[in-house]
């Protein structure tokens, strides 16, 4: 195996876990410090715009790491075809309708115990997903959603605008 192989040590999340939920459907990285005081509990990058093929993968997921879940809050108007209750792995999970932006979702477990994640567009690179996911699950990130995924989108080049003149 070259050393070019092996991942740099800075690319490496040591407080989390990056798991993919199925191939092509989305990646997943939770932060796993006992502390939570980050704005943000993980990150989410769904394939589609579609609620009842992403959702399942993500919610098989969080239960294992986290136990039973309950309800998700999402921006209905973000996702397509959005249900009021699903059926995954035998558990009834609730959505409510969250005005929160389609940049989070919010993921309850029990009665109480909430878990934002930041929403990854289904469109954005890997390279911009991969930079966003990491800054959320920072345990000291203390950046909104919205801009964590403004700030790993790289801007367009200048030579488009240029082109145009």
């Amino acid at each position: 195996m070259a050393a070019s192989d092996n991942p740099a040590p800075s690319k490496l999340l040591p407080n989390a876990i990056h798991q993919a939920v199925k191939p092509g459907a989305a990646l997943l990285r939770l932060e796993t410090t006992q502390s939570r005081q980050g704005l943000l509990d993980g990150a989410w990058w769904p394939r589609s715009r579609n609620v009842r093929a992403e959702l399942p993968a993500l919610i098989t997921a969080l239960t294992a790491y986290l136990g039973p879940i309950t309800r998700v809050g999402l921006d209905t108007s973000a996702w397509q075809d959005v249900p009021t209750r699903l059926v995954i792995d035998g558990q009834l999970v609730h959505l409510d309708a969250d005005p929160v932006g389609d940049d989070t979702v919010l993921v309850t477990r029990g009665h109480n115990d909430h878990f934002a994640l930041l929403v990854v567009p289904p469109d954005t690179t890997a390279d911009a997903a991969r930079e966003a996911m990491a800054r959320a699950v920072r345990a000291d990130n203390i950046t909104q959603a919205t801009q964590l995924l403004i700030t790993a989108t790289p801007e367009p080049e200048d030579g488009a605008a240029e082109a145009a003149d």
